[in-house]
């Protein structure tokens, strides 16, 4: 494993780093009998400008142990994504003139938003007035034991939509980059956040938030991943992020344990292409594909200790 350590160390004390030991405390839930058993996951996204980035987070749900995966795109992309990812279920959304989601989302997922046991919004839509539409159309008919994951652009629309997400208050996640932490707290996007900022976000919005290698939970509770290097700078390594903690929320981890084990397994999984690879030039997909051997890596070395 590479470690970005030393400097982290003596700047962050306040946060515990995550290690695959104390990760442990958050057992990963065992894989039943049946794709049933490690839940299901509703994706909303895929605008007909980037349906690939829902594509990215869904293959990173599966290869997190998720069990049903169903995604939710742009209807006149919807064939092709059935082609690039099988494994998937497909709903065509309704687009506009202009090739956006409108509000017709909720009608063609009533069904869909009843049977999930985790949602991720945001991978893919192509701008904020269409992430506040498909925001405002989906999130009151959430069922209430449905953990919720927002990325992208419908994190940029939060702070005008805080009343929509207050019900969600301990079964939210938000993985904002640098820039969307900016955001959320109402400053310019070209603002450096600092680490309190982080945990700022997460009380601000009731969430747990994961943002670059800082976790933060609404209670103050922090973490620090310090593995992963530059590689996993690279289109679409959000996305597999914030499917990768979709998928667990899914199997039944709560939203801290989700996002610790799904940011510490993203990074992993980054080292270790970056032994095999290169230090850049690896892909989202594989980074996705790499995630299942950092989890077994992880329960290797508890086990081990």
């Amino acid at each position: 494993m590479t470690d970005r350590t030393t400097e982290q160390n003596t700047t962050q004390q306040d946060a515990e780093r995550v290690t695959p030991k104390s990760l442990q405390r958050w057992p990963l839930p065992s894989g039943g009998e049946s794709k049933s058993d490690r839940g299901s996951v509703l994706m909303v996204g895929g605008s007909p400008k980037s349906p690939g980035a829902v594509l990215l987070a869904g293959r990173a749900a599966l290869r997190s142990g998720g069990g049903r995966l169903t995604l939710a795109l742009a209807e006149s992309r919807a064939a092709a994504a059935s082609a690039a990812l099988p494994e998937a279920g497909i709903v065509g959304l309704p687009e506009n003139s202009s090739g956006q989601l409108g509000e017709g989302v909720v009608f063609a997922l009533r069904s869909e938003l009843e049977g999930s046991d985790a949602l991720l919004i945001g991978p893919g839509l192509h701008s904020a007035d269409e992430a506040r539409t498909v925001l405002e159309a989906l999130l009151p008919h959430v069922p209430s034991s449905t953990g919720l994951v927002l990325d992208a652009f419908a994190l940029g629309v939060l702070p005008g939509l805080i009343d929509h997400i207050e019900p969600f208050a301990g079964r939210l996640v938000l993985t904002p980059n640098k820039k969307e932490a900016s955001i959320l707290l109402g400053r310019s996007p070209d603002d450096e956040p600092e680490d309190g900022d982080v945990d700022e976000v997460a009380s601000r919005y009731g969430a747990v938030v994961s943002c670059f290698d800082r976790i933060s939970d609404a209670d103050g509770s922090s973490w620090i991943v310090t593995e992963g290097g530059p590689g996993l700078g690279v289109s679409g390594s959000g996305d597999v992020l914030a499917g990768s903690i979709t998928g667990l929320l899914a199997r039944g981890l709560d939203p801290i344990g989700s996002a610790c084990w799904g940011t510490w397994a993203h990074s992993e999984a980054g080292d270790r292409l970056a032994e095999r690879v290169f230090d850049t030039g690896f892909l989202a997909s594989e980074i996705a594909d790499e995630l299942t051997a950092s989890f077994a890596s992880a329960q290797r070395e508890s086990d081990q200790a």
